[in-house]
This record gives structure tokens, sequence and C-alpha cells, in this order.
């Protein structure tokens, strides 16, 4: 009997976790990360789709973490281990982080490149290995991640699709 393969979708500012067969996708990748944690073993997998690099950009006394690098990538990181993963077999590929406009210079602008350089610095403090990633450039993306495989899809606004 076949598996019924289920597309679980992550919003923007928004995670959650699957275990194969199902796959998780994000789009809407611009200067957002989408940052993917697996743990090849186990054949589970969570992403959280990041916004903005450092929750102290969060305006009042509620934030939504899963929107800033620093407390995204934690809190899923928490949420696989409450699911049995173990934090040492987590492993990470993430995709996004474009220089959408090509105006100026100030760091404002540069949101793509800072969320890239802290979801790296959380992902090291956490000591959690980066696989793989496709970031940077100046296009979108969507990306899709296949716990069975580990291979992360990512499908680029004028450039097609790749597996990483």
């Amino acid at each position: 009997m076949e598996m019924v393969k289920t597309v679980v979708r992550v919003g923007i500012a928004d995670m959650n976790i699957v275990r194969e067969p199902d796959t998780i996708r994000t789009s809407g990748l611009g200067s957002c990360v989408g940052v993917v944690l697996y743990d090849e073993r186990r054949k589970v997998a969570g992403m959280v789709h990041v916004m903005l690099p450092d929750s102290s950009l969060g305006k009042g006394d509620s934030i939504n973490v899963a929107k800033f690098a620093d407390t995204g990538i934690y809190s899923l990181m928490e949420q696989l281990k409450a699911e049995g993963v173990r934090p040492l077999s987590l492993k990470a590929k993430i995709a996004g982080g474009s220089q959408m406009f090509q105006f100026g210079s100030s760091d404002t602008v540069r949101i793509g490149p800072r969320n890239v350089e802290a979801v790296k610095n959380e992902l090291a403090r956490l000591s959690i290995p980066l696989m793989a990633e496709d970031t940077g450039g100046s296009n979108g993306r969507t990306i899709e991640f296949d716990p069975a495989s580990s291979i992360l899809q990512v499908r680029t606004v004028n450039a097609g699709t790749n597996g990483i």
C-alpha cells in the first residue's frame, strides 16, 4: 500500500514540522530565509520562514518567534526535540536572503544578506552544521524539503529548479 504524501505549507514568519513521506514547503522567499533543520536517520524535518535577523527589532511585548533568525531557529530546534530528535543529530539547509532592492547600501536595504548572516550565526551558536545553501542574488525562491531523501528543492524565479 502506497503512503499518501502531504505537502505541509509554511507561511511567512511561520514554522512547522513533518515526517516522511510528507514534504514541507514555503514560498515568497525574497530577503527572507527559509531554514530547514532535519534528522536524516529519523526522517523528520522542520522549516522556519525567517523575515528579520534579530528579535530586538520586534515591536511590542509579544513577538512572533518564527519571524526572527535568533528566536525562530531555536524554537524550531525545541519543537524537534519535543518530537524525540536529538539536537546533535540535526543538520541544516537554507535558501533565500536575496538583495531584492538595488538602491542604497544602508543596513535597512541589506536585509537579505543580514538575514543570511544572522541565520548562519544562530546555527553556529546551536552547533548545527550547515550542509547546503542557495542564498543571495536578486530573485525570489520557493523551497520544498523531503525528509525521506534530505533533498531541498529550490525553485528560483527566472532560473529553474535545483536540488541541494
